[in-house]
C-alpha cells in the first residue's frame, strides 16, 4: 500500500468510529440518542423560585417577543412540537384557558423545538391556537430551561420568577388553578 493509501486510510478510521458509535446509540435508545423526546412521567415537578432566564423568540407572525417585555403579567411558557401527541391533545385546552385570561395580565408563550417550521404552523392553524408561538431553531431557549422532553410549562410570576413546573398535558382546572394562584386575589378570576 502506498503511504496516500495509509494517510487515507488512517484519517478515515477515527471517521468510521464516530459513525459507528452514533448508529449504536441510535440502535440503543430507539433513534433518539439524546434523551430527548415526550416525557413518561407527567405532573408538577419542583423548582427553585429564582429569575427567569430572559429570551427573544422570533415569532411565527414574524414580530420578536422579549420575555421580559412580560413584566408584570402572569406568563406560562410552553415547550412543544407538531409532531408531540400530548402536545396535540393539550393544544385546545390551552387555547381554551388562554382565551378565558385574554382581558386580565396573563400571557402564554409557545416554544416550538425540534420540528420544520410548516408542521409547526399546521398545528398553530388547526388547534386555532391565539397565542404568540415562535420556534426554537437552535434549541438555546430550550436549553437554558433544561428541558427534557415535551410537553413541558414553565409558569413565571409577574416579577419574573419561575414559580412552577408542570411536565405533560395540563387539564383545564389545573391550569386554572395555577394561573389564578399566580395572580393572587382578584374578582372576575375564570373559575376552575
Amino acid at each position: 500500500m502506498s503511504r496516500r493509501g495509509w494517510i487515507l486510510l488512517a484519517s478515515g478510521l477515527p471517521l468510521l468510529a464516530l459513525f459507528a458509535v452514533l448508529a449504536w446509540a441510535s440502535v440503543r435508545s430507539g433513534g433518539n440518542p439524546g434523551g430527548f423526546g415526550v416525557n413518561a412521567e407527567f405532573g408538577q415537578v419542583e423548582v427553585s423560585e429564582d429569575q427567569a432566564d430572559d429570551f427573544s423568540l422570533e415569532l411565527m407572525s414574524g414580530e420578536t417577543l422579549t420575555l421580559a417585555d412580560l413584566r408584570g403579567k402572569a406568563v406560562m411558557v410552553d415547550f412543544w412540537s407538531s409532531w408531540c401527541p400530548p402536545c396535540r391533545q393539550e393544544a385546545p385546552v390551552l387555547a381554551e384557558v388562554y382565551l378565558e385570561y385574554e382581558n386580565l395580565p396573563v400571557e402564554f408563550v409557545g416554544v416550538d423545538i425540534w420540528d420544520v417550521p410548516a408542521a409547526a404552523q399546521e398545528h398553530i392553524d388547526r388547534y386555532n391556537v391565539p397565542y404568540p408561538n415562535g420556534i426554537d431553531a437552535d434549541g438555546i431557549i430550550a436549553i437554558n430551561y433544561g428541558v427534557t422532553g415535551l410537553p413541558e410549562k414553565f409558569f413565571i410570576s409577574p416579577e419574573g420568577m419561575v414559580v412552577k413546573k408542570f411536565v405533560g398535558p395540563m387539564s383545564p382546572s389545573k391550569l386554572r388553578g395555577i394561573l389564578n394562584e399566580m395572580l393572587g386575589p382578584r374578582s372576575s378570576l375564570p373559575s376552575q
